[in-house]
Parts: structure tokens; C-alpha cells; sequence
């Protein structure tokens, strides 16, 4: 990309990237910031130089004055939203600006609509930010959106997080589009400690032209910029906070490389069972296939390649499929209930349910398969369990070097939750879950599962 300012490739920090677009000459525009105060806008004019770069910055924080300029939104904090203000934004730029500097600007739009965390802590931390420009004078816009989950604990913080990262995109976009490799990472610069996450990514324009959306979104897991990523069953990327919001969830996990559904009625039988679980479960729950980068039946992660085949494969029978780094269960209770409160089930097989309450994998917590436990089945979470031929039972737990000696189970016919037993002393756990149908059995249809 051509530049009126010289680029220091050194790394630098949001004052210094800040100043170094300020000092652009062909850097021109306006910053739209609804929420978390002006604190993109203020690290440019705290640099000094400004005036060279900011042709306007606002904020419309009520409502109905939001809607008079940017029109009616289903939910303030929203794609939806976001893209109605960088539209509007950066067509008052050409028409006002275009005229009598076009040749030599490229103007460009920095907006943003986030939530931040509230007086008392119960909502959920999170935005929208996007920048429209050109690459070069004259030349079509491009564009970067951003969903981002804000993790500070108070909203001074969350802000100031905000404020950086929005520095961050601009430079990325001004200078790094042509590398995602290097734009990606340098959007967290100087927001180390996982204090903002970013779990979709949407390019569009002709400086992205070419790019694999799906593959640009699992480098955000690669990258370390996300801990999920979802695609709905036409392999587009998801806002996980608009498909997840408020809605009861079924989620399966998997590596999902052989034939997927062995009970065709599983997903309907699994519906029905967390309708029955009460206020909120009448709703349609949303089904979707996790794939875990770290799945513990392999020593290494899987590739880009193996990831999309899954995707592609699992697209083709119609599943929205969520790509994760986490390797415990209860890490995905806990990113779940960001985005919804209703009824949530796990849908697993019986063979699972032995590891699920294995004391060895949790030895990095001090409550071991207790503290688990707590964090896994949160308020109206539930294992929804699928039946697994004793033979198959038994093969899974060898394939895993699980020792079958601390279990009791059928020697033939379906091995269920309920015919289960652990021998050693997390039976009496293991016990109160089933009798407390917090772990429950789905019946299904058995004979696609029995070997011919």
C-alpha cells in the first residue's frame, strides 16, 4: 500500500501508531464511537497533530438519536448497527470532503457500538468495531469488522482496551492489509493478558479480495486472538453473540472424521429432553458441533486443511459447527453462558462419561473433579447421554488407554448412564448427577447403533 508517511516497521505502541497516522498526510476522517466513550478518538488527539487526521468525531449514545442518524436497529450493540454507522459516516466524508481533496486522500470511517460492563457486573462485555477506507486516493473502500469480547473487570479498563485496539485496527488497515499474517496479531498489541478477544472477523473490499474467510477466521484461534470460532452449515463465518443470544443450545463434541449421527433422531430426542427441563427449554435449541483444536485423542493440533474438511463435511448434513481451543467441558459451559442463560445440554456418548469424571484430568485445579463438576453443570446445564454398544464401549475406552477395571458395565447390549457404575469413590459423584438428572439418558432409536 502507498503511504505519505514513512512506515517504522519497529513495533509500536498506540501513541506511536497513533502520531505515525496523524503525520499521514494522505489519512483523513471520522470516528463514530457509541457507548465506552470518545477513546479511539482521544489517543489522536492526545498524540498531537489531529487536525491533519480527524475530520469529525461523535457519539450518539441515546437511542433515538442514534436512530435519527444511523435509522432503527433490532439491538443497539450489533453488526447490524455497526455497518449502518460506518455506511452513513463515510458517505458524509465523499460527499463533503470528496470535492475539494479526493486527489489526494484516502478518507476512511472508524466506528464502534459496545456494551460495557455495568454497575453491577450482569451484562455481558462486548462490541462492535469496524473502519471503512481507502487503500489509496480515489479507490473503492475496503473494510474490517470486529466482534470483541472486552474481559476487564471494570469498565474504566474496558475502555481504555477499546481505545487501543481501535488505534491498533486503524494502523493494521492503513498499513498491514496486505499481510494478514501480520495484521491479524497486531491488533492485540499492548493488550496482553487476553483482555480483549476477537471472534469474528469480516474483510471485505478490494484489498482483501481472495481471501478465504474461513481460513482468516481460524487464524484467530491460531493466533491466540480467540478461544471459538463458529460456522453456520453454508461455511460462513458467525457472530457467536448474535447466534448464541438468549437461545437454549445442544452442543456435541467431536472430531467428527467418521460417519456423523449414528441415531438419526438424536438431535429431536435430545430437543425434546431440554424442552422437558422447564422454564425457557420450550424454544428450538440451537444444535451445534464443537470441534476442539486440542481434542485428547491427538498428540498434535489439527491442521487448517483437516479443520475445513470437518467444516465442509459436516456442512454438507447441515450443522453449525463451533472451532475451539478449549479441552475441557466445563471451559465451554463457561463461554456459553456469556451469551445466554437458558437450558444448555452436552450431547455425549455413555462412553465419555467414565473420562468426564477421571480425578487425573483435572489435576491442575485445586477442587480437582469436584471443582469440575461445579463449573461444568452451572444453572440448568445437563449431559444428554446417547447409548454405545458394549463392544464399542469398550474399544473407545482402549483407544484411549482408559483403564476399564474403575468402571462396571453390561458385557453385551447398550451401555447407558444409568447402567453404569464407577468403582472408586466418584461413584457416589457420579450417583447424585444421574439421580439428580443433571446427567440423563436420551432414548434413540438403538438398532442404528448395534452391530450387524
Amino acid at each position: 500500500m502507498t503511504s505519505g508517511a514513512k512506515l517504522n516497521t519497529d513495533p509500536l505502541d498506540p501513541h506511536h501508531k497513533a502520531l505515525h497516522i496523524n503525520l499521514d498526510p494522505q489519512r483523513y476522517g471520522t470516528i463514530a464511537e457509541i457507548g465506552a466513550g470518545q477513546e479511539i478518538a482521544s489517543w489522536f488527539f492526545r498524540v498531537g497533530a489531529a487536525s491533519g487526521t480527524i475530520a469529525k468525531s461523535m457519539s450518539a449514545y441515546d437511542m433515538l438519536v442514534s436512530d435519527n442518524i444511523y435509522g432503527k436497529a433490532s439491538r443497539y450493540v450489533s453488526k447490524e448497527r455497526l455497518i449502518s454507522m460506518l455506511a452513513h459516516e463515510f458517505s458524509l466524508l465523499i460527499e463533503r470532503l470528496g470535492p475539494p481533496r479526493g486527489a489526494e486522500t484516502g478518507f476512511f470511517t472508524i466506528a464502534d457500538t459496545v456494551s460495557a460492563r455495568n454497575f453491577a457486573g450482569t451484562n455481558e462485555s462486548h462490541g462492535w468495531i469496524g473502519i471503512r477506507f481507502q487503500g489509496s486516493p480515489k479507490a473503492e473502500p475496503s473494510q474490517i469488522i470486529l466482534h470483541v469480547n472486552m474481559t476487564d473487570q471494570d469498565s474504566m479498563r474496558q475502555s481504555e482496551a477499546l481505545g487501543v485496539l481501535g488505534v491498533n485496527l486503524a494502523y493494521g488497515a492503513f498499513y498491514l492489509s496486505g499481510d494478514i499474517n501480520a495484521l491479524l496479531p497486531s491488533l492485540l498489541d499492548s493488550l496482553a493478558g487476553g483482555r480483549v478477544e476477537i471472534d469474528y472477523i469480516e474483510l471485505s473490499g478490494p484489498l482483501f479480495a481472495g481471501l478465504d474467510p474461513r481460513l482468516v477466521t481460524i487464524a484467530l484461534l491460531r493466533k491466540g486472538l480467540a478461544n471459538a470460532i463458529l460456522f453456520d452449515s453454508d461455511q460462513r463465518p458467525l457472530p457467536p453473540t448474535e447466534f448464541f443470544h438468549k437461545r437454549p443450545i445442544l452442543l456435541e463434541r467431536g472430531s467428527f472424521r467418521a460417519l456423523h449421527h449414528m441415531f438419526p433422531d438424536l438431535a429431536a430426542q435430545c430437543n425434546a429432553k431440554l424442552r422437558s427441563f422447564g422454564e425457557g427449554a420450550e424454544k428450538e435449541a440451537a444444535y451445534v458441533l464443537e470441534l476442539s483444536l486440542n481434542n485428547i485423542l491427538r498428540t498434535q493440533q489439527s491442521t487448517d486443511e483437516e479443520v475445513l474438511d470437518v467444516v465442509e463435511q459436516l456442512s454438507k448434513q447441515h450443522h453449525n459447527i463451533l472451532v475451539s481451543t478449549y479441552s475441557q467441558f466445563f471451559h465451554l459451559t463457561q463461554y456459553l453462558r456469556r451469551y445466554s442463560s437458558s437450558p444448555f445440554g452436552f450431547v455425549v456418548s455413555s462412553a465419555l462419561l467414565p473420562l468426564l469424571l477421571e480425578d487425573d484430568r483435572y489435576a491442575l485445579l485445586s477442587g480437582g473433579v469436584l471443582e469440575a463438576s461445579a463449573r461444568l453443570f452451572q444453572q440448568r446445564v445437563h449431559l444428554l447421554v446417547y447409548p454405545v454398544e458394549s463392544k464399542l464401549f469398550s474399544s473407545y475406552l482402549e483407544l484411549v488407554n482408559f483403564n476399564t477395571s474403575r468402571i462396571s458395565f453390561p458385557a453385551s447390549g447398550m451401555v447407558r448412564a444409568g447402567n453404569l457404575s464407577l468403582a472408586h469413590v466418584n461413584q457416589h459423584l457420579y450417583r447424585f448427577l444421574v439421580e439428580s438428572k443433571i446427567i440423563v439418558d436420551v432414548d434413540v432409536d438403538e438398532s442404528f447403533a448395534t452391530p450387524s
